[in-house]
């Protein structure tokens, strides 16, 4: 199923989905402010959302879908394409299909305040798991933008517009350092426990600015963090596991040595001295000789990798020893109540301007790899989100802003030939929402600076 199919799918039910509580409850406005897994939360500005209104919604949502309903393309204006459903004129920054011919199913969820329209594209192979930790990081992160009425793109792109982009930058940057040294006191307030740090999360979150300052907030606190890289712990080459087609398959949980880490983890938290080992990448094997290590008292192991929040990678290490944070770009600003930015493009820009710059991937390499990327998230990374004790929200208001003089030459440099000229289009549209901005005064910290360069920490 491509990319694009899955696109329309979701975007035809969303404009279904408009259509029917204008149509059921013409006095409340209806609000869209984020995707959450599957699906999208939905609620109306200023009230509740019952539970005997959501099944109202989803019975007349699945009429509308059984009635190979019509959906009218009246053409575009601007950035936004302009839909006609009977007589619901919405505006729209994405693609939908002309009928709901294409649409299966699809569920929708009481999750007060509002919904969750769950779309059923997937193989369903995953239970869907209500997301109390994902949706109570998103709804933080909203009311501290509704609070300094910075909830649109257009009321970021007034603060560029009229000469306070340090303002924006500010602002955003300081929320982020308080967010995470309230982490690393809730760290030091556990640190008779804890003695392991596991960070894990999706492509392109940002996670290695993250830990270095998280591990910068440790010191401030007394604490002594000691980086673990789980790629070390990969297997020999010639054990790797293969994934359907054949292929290597790195993600894998298996392509770890699990005993030999679980014994390491174990010695190490019990103040034994181990030789860690390095991985040579470009034999496939493990050195000969590895690295000496051993924790102290005010030791603590920090460890990064997509594999950190699956349970089953320390199984026979108590849980109690664990600190786990899951980090993630949740880009929340929005065009409009019904059109938001997909948290998915956002990182997808973010990786094709990383990809440029430090490994010499054109947009299209990036592009290609994408898929390959988001099913290696939805194995090892989503579903595991839940298992975290706290989630860190990795992105700036102001970065699409920041981001588009980058992206954008990128782009436009692909050809109109080219498979993925759908997906370019798609993210050259969307970035023409947001205003550009100068990046030289983004802090040489921020997070950021992981994608555009400059990093402290990259050395870039």
């Amino acid at each position: 199923m491509s990319e694009n199919y899955i696109r329309k799918y979701r975007q035809t039910l969303q404009l279904g989905l408009i259509k029917v509580v204008q149509e059921l409850f013409p006095e409340e406005r209806l609000k869209i402010p984020y995707s959450i897994l599957d699906g999208i939360y939905c609620e109306f500005t200023g009230s509740l959302v019952s539970a005997r209104e959501v099944k109202l919604i989803e019975s007349k949502l699945r009429d509308w879908v059984r009635e190979n309903s019509k959906i009218c393309l009246l053409g575009k204006e601007g950035n936004q394409f302009k839909y006609e459903l009977g007589n619901t004129v919405i505006h729209s920054i994405y693609r939908a299909f002309l009928d709901t011919s294409s649409i299966r199913d699809f569920n929708i969820i009481h999750f007060p305040p509002g919904f969750i329209l769950h779309f059923d594209d997937t193989d369903g192979s995953q239970e869907f798991v209500l997301p109390e930790k994902l949706s109570a990081t998103y709804s933080e992160t909203q009311r501290w933008l509704e609070n300094l009425n910075l909830d649109q793109v257009k009321d970021v792109n007034s603060y560029i517009q009229n000469g306070r982009s340090l303002d924006l930058i500010g602002i955003a940057e300081a929320l982020q350092e308080k967010k995470i040294a309230d982490i690393a006191d809730r760290i030091l307030q556990e640190k008779k426990t804890v003695r392991m740090i596991l960070i894990s999360g999706p492509s392109s979150s940002g996670k290695t600015t993250f830990a270095q300052r998280l591990s910068t907030q440790l010191r401030v606190n007394g604490l002594k963090p000691v980086p673990l890289s789980l790629d070390n712990y990969f297997v020999n080459r010639d054990m790797t596991p293969k994934d359907a087609s054949g292929q290597l398959d790195f993600d894998a949980l298996e392509a770890l040595d699990l005993p030999y880490l679980n014994e390491q983890m174990e010695q190490l938290i019990h103040g034994e001295t181990v030789e860690t080992p390095v991985f040579d990448f470009l034999t496939g094997n493990r050195a000969a000789r590895g690295e000496c290590l051993r924790l102290g008292p005010d030791d603590i192991l920090v460890v990064e990798g997509i594999h950190a929040l699956n349970p089953n990678l320390l199984t026979t290490i108590n849980r109690n020893y664990f600190f786990r944070i899951y980090i993630s770009a949740l880009f929340q600003l929005n065009i409009d109540n019904y059109n938001r930015v997909p948290t998915t493009d956002a990182r997808l820009i973010r990786r094709i301007v990383r990809d440029d710059k430090f490994r010499g991937f054109d947009p299209e390499r990036t592009l290609k790899q994408w898929a390959s990327v988001r099913r290696g998230e939805n194995t090892n990374v989503f579903r595991y989100q839940e298992e975290s004790d706290v989630m860190f929200n990795s992105s700036l208001i102001y970065e699409l802003n920041a981001l588009r003089s980058f992206a954008e030459p990128l782009l436009e440099k692909v050809s109109a030939q080219s498979p993925y000229h759908d997906a370019v289009s798609r993210l050259l549209n969307l970035l023409s929402f947001f205003e550009p901005m100068d990046t030289s005064k983004v802090p040489f910290n921020s997070i950021i600076r992981e994608f555009i360069g400059g990093s402290l920490y990259t050395g870039e």
